[in-house]
């Protein structure tokens, strides 16, 4: 049988006044990693399975774990445009963070009415904000918003990259004018690059930056 992948889970944290449960660990870091599993059917067959995300610290301690939740035929049909829910839970498997995107068209011509959106809701059922995709004709850009609308941190990517190598996004001020984070896409090697979408991304963001 193959071996279990060890998980060293990061030291429970103690609750913070006005924090919502679960999110106390991002407090106390500056960067997260995550990394997809790569499933064993999708690397021989192609065919399109729930994704499933370890999220760690920089020393290697799982933080989170988060696994998709969306219709089989829908994932063939739609590929990375399909709808989906996603639950994220801690230490103690409790589902602290929830995430769910609807189906939009991907179609360029759509234009406006069918860009990409994310809601986040922590604890589940209760919505601390979104992630806003925006029409730009040129640089991909999202918007990310508070539980009221107002945009908090816009998040600028390349106009161009390759498989091959490291994409990186930037993470700015609501007016552009500061780097505040980045958001890096790595490169995983050959394999996992052109016969998975099994992804790596490694996120910054500052150490005072509320968790909401």
């Amino acid at each position: 049988a193959k071996a279990q992948v060890p998980v060293n889970w990061m030291p429970v944290a103690q609750a913070i006044p006005g924090c919502p449960p679960g999110l106390e660990y991002l407090t106390q870091i500056d960067q997260i990693l995550v990394h997809q599993q790569v499933e064993l059917l999708e690397l021989v067959t192609g065919w399109e399975t729930e994704n499933k995300y370890r999220i760690r610290n920089t020393v290697g301690q799982d933080i989170y774990f988060a696994t998709e939740r969306s219709n089989c035929c829908v994932r063939q049909w739609c590929g990375p445009v399909r709808p989906f829910a996603m639950s994220i839970v801690d230490n103690a498997q409790r589902e602290v963070i929830h995430l769910d995107r609807p189906l939009k068209c991907n179609n360029p011509l759509c234009g406006f009415c069918c860009l990409q959106t994310i809601e986040v809701q922590s604890p589940p059922g209760t919505v601390i904000g979104s992630v806003e995709q925006n029409f730009t004709w040129w640089l991909p850009k999202f918007s990310i918003l508070d539980s009221v609308g107002n945009v908090q941190l816009r998040i600028v990517g390349p106009c161009c990259y390759s498989k091959c190598c490291e994409v990186e996004f930037e993470v700015l001020s609501a007016d552009e004018t500061q780097q505040v984070g980045k958001i890096t896409k790595q490169w995983s090697g050959l394999a996992k690059e052109y016969f998975t979408d099994a992804d790596n991304f490694g996120i910054q963001f500052p150490m005072d930056l509320d968790v909401k």
